[in-house]
């Protein structure tokens, strides 16, 4: 099990301020939908509900019963926890930027705290009820069930903070199924983390669905091939199974400045055939420098750690890449200023002439470029315009790198 250090977050009581915009019932076909009212001063003011507490449950991205079980190359940002069960499966496969607790009194006491959210989320009184068919529709704040059945999802959900970025959402039902492809957005300041889905059964997110919010399920969850949550699958009983799935657990954020996210890119070296250099970008969504520390991944196994410059810039360099496909993940591992993010995954296929590809034909034959469009899949690699432009690419890398980094990294 590959694990990368990160601050822990604390659970946090804070005080709610009271929502400016009021909730606007509409009744349609039989059902009653909300949509949020515009806010102005002329709107009274209504109390929103409090935050779902998680407790240590807060630190986990993935906590199940019985077992976790990920295939293909599942990545998971976040600590990672089975119990009563410690059965994990799929790493290093897939990649876990985090700790993992498997049958211990840690992952235990996640198990405590989660039945405590799941109960606090069952038990607080409604705001109103919701259409099962939550597709095409923007929701205020609020705590909302469904008129009948388990929500689902087809099309976009869209959840209105109303400029309050402590806003909570509580969305309870006896199940909940997304369709492939459905997405859950958010707009006006409202945060993934006040996001609480309370499943009195189990919980299904289709393939490539882009899913927000902390599952609470009593039974199993199950997140489709390509799915991406941004916030966490939280089981009681059951297991939570994985399939190429990104998981990134979400950090309520009392400055946006917090949030980062990364890019990998790849670099080959034509003079030396198996060396490939790995360029990690992170980025800072406010004035914070995002300096910081990046574990690089191969095929799910932790090559290294670099320090990021005060640019976002961290590098690794391995020599004696085999020949093979491999898939890459940069993990900037967060600061006490900075929220983590994890790359997408990066595909390089090395072939029997090594990384960079054959020598162009022609001045006019087009170089290779790398996959770093954020969207993972196949990649090659940038090839650089001649020995002198890499050499100073070289040089301007290593006066910027980690002292533990300076050299070449041997593949292991």
């Amino acid at each position: 099990m590959t694990r990368v250090g990160h601050s822990r977050i604390v659970p946090r009581n804070t005080v709610r301020s009271w929502l400016a915009g009021a909730l606007t019932v509409a009744v349609a076909l039989g059902c009653v939908a909300a949509a949020p009212h515009t806010a102005s001063a002329a709107n009274t003011p209504t109390p929103g509900p409090a935050l779902v507490p998680l407790g240590t449950a807060t630190n986990f991205a993935v906590l199940a019963g019985t077992a976790v079980a990920a295939t293909g190359p599942t990545v998971v940002t976040g600590e990672l926890g089975v119990s009563p069960g410690s059965t994990s499966t799929g790493f290093p496969s897939g990649v876990l930027v985090g700790a993992a607790y498997k049958g211990d009194p840690v992952a235990a006491q996640a198990q405590i705290d989660l039945a405590t959210a799941y109960d606090d989320a069952a038990r607080r009184p409604g705001t109103a009820s919701l259409r099962p068919q939550l597709g095409g529709i923007t929701v205020a704040p609020g705590t909302y069930n469904p008129t009948s059945g388990a929500f689902q999802l087809t099309g976009d959900l869209t959840l209105d903070g109303q400029g309050n970025p402590n806003a909570v959402f509580v969305f309870r039902a006896p199940g909940l199924v997304t369709s492939p492809a459905s997405t859950v957005r958010l707009i006006n300041g409202a945060q993934a983390c006040n996001v609480f889905w309370q499943v009195d059964g189990s919980a299904t997110l289709g393939a490539g669905s882009r899913f927000i919010g902390n599952v609470l399920a009593l039974n199993s969850i199950t997140a489709g091939a390509g799915a991406t949550v941004d916030g966490r699958l939280l089981a009681r009983e059951g297991t939570v199974n994985l399939d190429t799935t990104t998981v990134t657990r979400s950090a309520c954020t009392a400055l946006p400045a917090r949030s980062t996210s990364t890019k990998l890119a790849a670099f080959c070296n034509p003079e030396a055939p198996g060396q490939l250099t790995l360029i990690a970008t992170v980025t800072s969504s406010g004035a914070v420098p995002p300096s910081g520390p990046v574990e690089f991944f191969a095929n799910g196994v932790r090559q290294d750690r670099s320090q990021s410059d005060d640019g976002g810039r961290a590098s690794l360099t391995m020599s004696q890449v085999p020949q093979r496909t491999h898939k890459f993940v940069a993990a900037f591992t967060g600061t006490n200023r900075l929220d983590p993010s994890a790359s997408p995954i990066l595909t390089v296929a090395v072939g029997p002439r090594g990384v960079c590809p054959a020598p162009p034909a022609s001045p006019a034959t087009p170089a290779a470029t790398a996959n770093d469009s954020g969207q993972g899949g196949q990649g090659t690699v940038r090839r650089p315009r001649g020995d002198r432009a890499f050499k100073a690419r070289d040089r301007e890398r290593n006066r910027h790198r980690h002292p533990r980094s300076r050299h070449h990294h041997h593949w292991r």
